[in-house]
């Protein structure tokens, strides 16, 4: 049975959720399935789910946690695939390693979906509600206080997004909320930080929505998506593209206007103090931080099927209402756009992630578990990457199982989650390709085939997925090890090999040398070859199949760097280590190392002011 408030008769749960954002479905999801009986807190059935900035899923290294996700069982994929309207393969141009899928979703079919799939869940149960108290006793959780009742719980995890002491802004006009119309969360930062836990402020913003019947779409330039758009989840058959987009550019007369607001612009003239994150700046700091540069391009995105509302992609903006209707007024093709709701900016609490294990957990209250955004992170993408993570270890902890914690060298979800606890950011933090140092070995396309025996372990694969995937890998293997053993002649390939602009062959040679090369396809030449396997041209298999021939040496090397990073790893350090009393340790390191209090001498290696030689007095102390 599912409850829209609280009942007292259900008092007790495993698990409870606060939060339906992107990282609380996924750790609520996770939680269910798992067979824990758990609770899922949001003050709106309806905000579950919602698409509160640009309604898109993805995009470089995004993309990777979304297939990461969906390899675990998740539900982000899943749920873009079934509301995307639009997708594409960034940077097709450049290696596989940074090939990363994106799609534009619709803002009312992506909460729609996950609504329905999260109400009809087994084990979990949805309370329309608010969050008064946090309830600790002995460093432990035990539950929480909602409507003046006590929930009781062993495990909590928190979700809440930009609503901790949230505060919109619009030019000096200052509301209290997480996002438009919805209220802000008081009273749980200051519960937090008075057992201990250290908060800090960021901000962040979203640009204005205009009417599409306002817009001149004869004087911008079109954006498509692939002729053969590709799927997040291997649970969907195939996706279609049902929208254009567009792009046009400001103008030196755009940044004049804009400039005569800035000092009204609270994201811009100091008046939100957090930080805001570097790689999405407003549109006032664009202006000012690149002066030298004329213009800047405007996406314009459709948020849905059944809206007139459009996205304006690079206007974010907490400049004053009149300041925002004269800057698009004057970008060509919205001269007489229409407004439907103005840019504001966000101000809202975070909890230091240095705070947390691998696990997600609160190394300081047992049972506490942080996820998204209350984490310091960005995008819908690094919440749900979180949530599904927190979902996971919360219900391990709950059966007293060991821990899931993935390296770096496994997935991105690792790599994010080693940034986060291991570094003292003071800005939203957003993954990057450049961020993965095995990126090679890390790449979309094979997010499944390193982790979805992880998901179905935790039970949130069935057999009959899994099982299909298996064979999926068991046929790259077999495709791999028959382009080593067939031959192929001059009169075989040759004719091919011209047409691609390659250099012909003289003599015989492996098929294998021949998919070696960069402009050769594998499932071209299968055709060519009218082999056993023309069939299956077009199948992850041979697409898998042909990235590692071509990067064989390459994935060699990493998998050998790979050897010596997991000896560090291997290293464990004593939790109990007063590294005060290590006196040849540096000051920064020392400091530094008693904040993070890492787990292994790897992590330690991370550690931004923890030299190399504070690495090997720590290797030396701990022998």
């Amino acid at each position: 049975m599912k409850h829209t408030n609280y009942s007292k008769s259900t008092n007790s749960f495993d698990i409870i959720v606060i939060g339906g954002g992107h990282a609380g479905i996924e750790a609520a999801h996770a939680s269910a399935k798992m067979g824990c009986k758990t609770a899922l807190i949001t003050m709106d059935i309806k905000s579950i789910g919602r698409l509160s900035c640009n309604p898109s899923i993805g995009g470089s290294a995004k993309g990777h946690l979304v297939k990461e996700v969906d390899a675990l069982g998740g539900l982000i994929g899943w749920l873009g695939d079934r509301s995307g309207i639009q997708f594409k393969m960034l940077n097709t141009s450049k290696g596989r390693a940074v090939w990363s899928p994106r799609s534009q979703n619709d803002k009312d079919l992506y909460p729609y979906f996950a609504q329905k799939l999260l109400l009809s869940l087994e084990n979990l149960t949805i309370f329309e509600s608010s969050i008064q108290e946090i309830l600790i006793h002995n460093d432990k959780i035990c539950g929480i206080i909602s409507f003046g009742e006590q929930i009781f719980t062993k495990k909590l995890i928190i979700c809440s997004g930009t609503f901790l002491n949230g505060v919109m802004y619009t030019g000096l006009v200052k509301t209290n909320g997480g996002r438009a119309d919805e209220k802000a969360l008081h009273g749980l930062t200051e519960r937090l930080n008075a057992v201990g836990l250290k908060s800090g402020k960021l901000k962040t913003g979203t640009p204005p929505r205009i009417h599409k019947d306002s817009i001149n779409f004869s004087k911008l330039d079109l954006s498509y998506g692939d002729a053969k758009p590709t799927p997040y989840s291997f649970r969907t058959q195939n996706v279609k593209n049902s929208i254009l987009c567009y792009s046009t550019h400001t103008t030196e007369n755009t940044h004049s206007i804009l400039s005569e607001g800035f000092s009204e612009s609270p994201m811009y003239s100091g008046i939100i103090k957090g930080s805001g994150p570097r790689y999405c700046p407003s549109i006032e700091d664009k202006i000012s931080r690149f002066s030298d540069k004329s213009s800047h391009q405007i996406l314009l995105e459709p948020e849905g099927l059944s809206t007139n509302s459009i996205y304006v992609n690079g206007f974010s903006t907490s400049l004053p209402n009149h300041i925002q209707y004269d800057g698009l007024h004057s970008i060509q093709g919205l001269e007489d756009s229409k407004v439907l709701r103005y840019g504001y900016a966000v101000e809202y609490d975070f909890f230091f992630p240095y705070q947390l294990l691998p696990t997600l957990e609160s190394k300081y209250i047992s049972g506490l578990y942080f996820a998204g955004q209350v984490n310091g992170t960005s995008g819908y993408e690094e919440a749900a990457a979180q949530g599904i993570i927190a979902g996971i270890n919360a219900s391990l902890s709950y059966k007293s199982l060991p821990p899931f914690i993935l390296k770096r060298s496994e997935a991105y979800i690792g790599v994010l989650i080693d940034d986060l606890i291991n570094k003292e950011s003071y800005e939203p933090y957003r993954i990057f390709t450049s961020l993965a140092e095995y990126r090679l070995l890390l790449r979309q396309d094979n997010a499944y085939f390193r982790l979805m025996q992880y998901g179905y372990k935790f039970g949130l694969h069935n057999f009959n997925t899994f099982s299909k995937y298996q064979s999926i890998i068991n046929l790259r293997d077999e495709v791999v090890s028959f382009t080593k053993s067939c031959t192929v002649s001059p009169a075989d390939i040759n004719d091919y090999l011209i047409d691609i602009n390659e250099s012909i062959v003289e003599s015989t040679t492996s098929l294998q040398q021949i998919v070696k090369r960069s402009n050769v396809n594998l499932a071209d030449i299968l055709k060519v070859l009218t082999t056993s396997y023309y069939n299956l041209s077009q199948s992850p298999s041979v697409e898998q199949a042909e990235t590692d021939i071509k990067y064989e040496g390459y994935i060699q090397r990493q998998e050998k760097e790979i050897e010596k990073f997991l000896q560090l790893e291997n290293i464990l350090l004593p939790t109990n280590i007063n590294y005060n009393n290590i006196s040849s340790l540096s000051n920064e390191g020392r400091e530094k190392l008693s904040t993070i209090r890492p787990s292994s001498l790897g992590q330690a290696s991370r550690i931004m002011g923890v030299s190399p030689s504070d690495i090997s007095i720590l290797s030396i102390y701990i022998k």
